[in-house]
């Protein structure tokens, strides 16, 4: 099984190109190639070996959920010439992420855990346990940062108060993120998950808000499944999780969260393996659809044709 862990196309036409964590982008003209690759990240470091499948799974989910939530809000997607790609318009972004949450766990369990009641300006009521429900979901954006760089959480007012953001424009990104995320908790109610957190990235173009990037994928969300939630939370038990945590796990319990000095575990064939199936679990569990690998034999020919097709 082969792995795209790097390209480096050069179409008609093109102005540049953006090699992000797991994302190569081509700009040509006021359009994006975006290629998803089989790179994988975890505590903002690119571990050294690709997934095999692991972009086009991401790929595919991206434009379902893009697909079916473009009532809610414009957004920047055009086309999947190939199972690796999307093409979208070109926004300028906001330089932050929207991060919305509907249970304590994660990185705001662990803050909480250590004694921290207010996140990003939302505050948090004492006696929270880890994984519960918060009364309505919150929102606790970061910043978004350079590559090697690490995101910080900044609060609302923040945001507004260094122009980052207009308030105006702030308003109606609440108002998306929200919207968006009770969308995603429906449709993943309806294949017995529940959507936890996720993260979305908005930009504009000719003044318009629109949706960018991936979402509601195992990179970007986590999910629980729906079945033997409320009898784990009883018991304090780890929930059964559908996101990329597995990775983040394997990798502290080997001794590497990101900091200096630590040296990512090796990866085996074995491990590279078992990261596919478990990302085809979570596709399948996702989409409620099989998930068909297509060939990998030639992956940067078909790719380059399949774009250069399309424009």
């Amino acid at each position: 099984m082969n792995a795209l862990t790097a390209t480096n196309f050069n179409f008609k036409g093109q102005t540049g190109v953006y090699h992000g964590k797991v994302r190569d982008v081509y700009s040509i003209g006021d359009t994006l190639v975006m290629v998803a690759t089989d790179r994988i990240s975890a505590f903002d470091v690119v571990l050294p070996k690709g997934i095999p499948y692991k972009g086009q799974m991401l790929n595919q989910i991206a434009a379902k959920f893009l697909d079916a939530t473009a009532d809610i809000v414009p957004n920047w997607k055009l086309a999947t010439p190939d199972p690796m790609v999307t093409v979208g318009r070109r926004c300028q972004g906001f330089p932050v992420e929207m991060i919305v949450r509907g249970y304590l766990c994660g990185s705001a369990w662990r803050a909480y855990k250590n004694g921290v009641r207010e996140i990003c300006g939302v505050q948090i009521p004492d006696g929270m346990r880890e994984n519960q429900a918060f009364e309505t979901p919150i929102i606790t954006p970061t910043t978004k940062a350079e590559l090697g760089q690490h995101d910080e959480d900044i609060s609302k007012d923040e945001i507004i108060a260094k122009g980052l953001v207009s308030a105006e424009d702030y308003a109606l990104l609440e108002q998306y993120t929200l919207a968006l995320f009770k969308r995603g908790s429906e449709i993943a109610a309806k294949r017995g998950l529940i959507l936890v957190d996720t993260k979305y990235e908005f930009g504009k173009c000719d003044g318009q808000i629109y949706l960018m990037d991936e979402i509601h994928t195992p990179d970007s969300s986590r999910y629980f499944y729906a079945d033997g939630y409320e009898e784990r939370f009883e018991k304090g038990e780890a929930q059964k999780q559908l996101s990329k945590e597995f990775v983040r796990e394997w990798l502290m319990e080997n001794g590497f969260q990101g900091k200096e000095g630590q040296q990512v575990p090796e990866m085996t064939d074995e491990i590279v393996a078992g990261i596919t199936n478990r990302y085809m679990e979570l596709y399948e569990n996702i989409t409620g659809e099989k998930f068909e690998k297509t060939d990998t034999s030639n992956l940067l020919e078909r790719i380059e044709k399949n774009i250069e097709a399309y424009l």
